[in-house]
């Protein structure tokens, strides 16, 4: 049994798998584990290239692969290398969701997308301090995702921000966008989690009152709140300071109402509501 590193990026693991192939090495026989793991065998090293060409596979395959390889899981690569070893050797089902393996594997795409969708959604922002003309930095933000989606899933605020330079930091990795490309760095260095954690505990008055505002207690549904707004993401954005307090005033009794409160008690412009062509005229009207 070989034990090798799981301490990867996917182009890594590709070119251990090719070497893998080469040499005729089957999933059973290999497997990647956390070096901190105690292992029976210990860790070896890195396989050579094989003596003859490595199978070729569907390029669809190797799509799948790719999606599925930022899924952070124990062992996350050997899932990866048996799928790759059933392509190779003509089981063109291994990676789709009819099979066993590419069930699981398709399930780690979906719950990869996901976490995707909530980086771009529950990233809060933060700007810096303009005080200093020099500054590297326009934006800051931290976040905890779930699967390690950090190094693309970021390229969306570069398309999004335009020019502007912004850090994102995470326990894991981060991404500083210095306005023309991204640098992404893993481990991330501690003073870029200090900044980025000294800038989500900040308060934004403006996003919360805005988002205070907007909240209709009247169509609360706290179930369908936690399914697009999961909890964990509540401690890193600012709404997520009052939204305890928000739902508790709802139940009760701020339903029967359709805006927050402090809405309904500002002073607006009264509106009078249009006559109907049946109602009878004033008296003293003309006929």
């Amino acid at each position: 049994m070989r034990i090798l590193s799981d301490t990867l990026t996917f182009d890594a693991w590709r070119q251990q798998a090719r070497a893998l192939l080469g040499q005729g090495a089957a999933p059973e026989t290999v497997s990647w584990e956390a070096p901190d793991r105690p292992s029976l065998f210990g860790l070896s090293p890195p396989p050579a290239a094989g003596e003859g060409p490595a199978p070729r596979v569907p390029a669809a395959l190797v799509a799948a692969l790719r999606q599925a390889a930022p899924y952070r899981v124990a062992g996350r690569w050997n899932l990866l290398y048996r799928v790759l070893w059933r392509g190779a050797h003509g089981e063109r089902q291994a990676h789709l969701p009819g099979d066993q393996d590419g069930s699981a594997l398709q399930r780690r795409i979906k719950a990869v997308q996901r976490e995707a969708h909530h980086l771009h959604a529950f990233l809060r922002f933060q700007p810096v301090a303009d005080d200093d003309p020099q500054r590297p930095l326009d934006l800051l933000a931290w976040f905890e995702p779930a699967h390690d989606i950090l190094p693309w899933a970021s390229e969306h605020f570069a398309h999004r921000l335009g020019r502007r330079r912004w850090l994102i930091a995470t326990p894991q990795d981060g991404v500083w966008y210095d306005g023309e490309r991204s640098h992404h760095h893993a481990p991330c260095p501690e003073s870029w989690q200090a900044l980025a954690r000294a800038a989500r505990d900040q308060d934004d008055p403006l996003w919360r009152t805005y988002y205070r505002s907007l909240f209709n207690p009247a169509r609360l549904n706290p179930t369908a709140m936690q399914g697009h707004m999961p909890a964990r993401f509540r401690a890193h954005t600012p709404e997520g300071r009052d939204i305890p307090g928000l739902v508790a005033d709802a139940r009760r009794g701020a339903r029967r109402h359709g805006q927050a409160a402090a809405v309904g008690a500002l002073p607006g412009k009264a509106l009078r509501a249009p006559k109907s062509p049946d109602a009878p005229p004033p008296p003293g009207a003309l006929k």
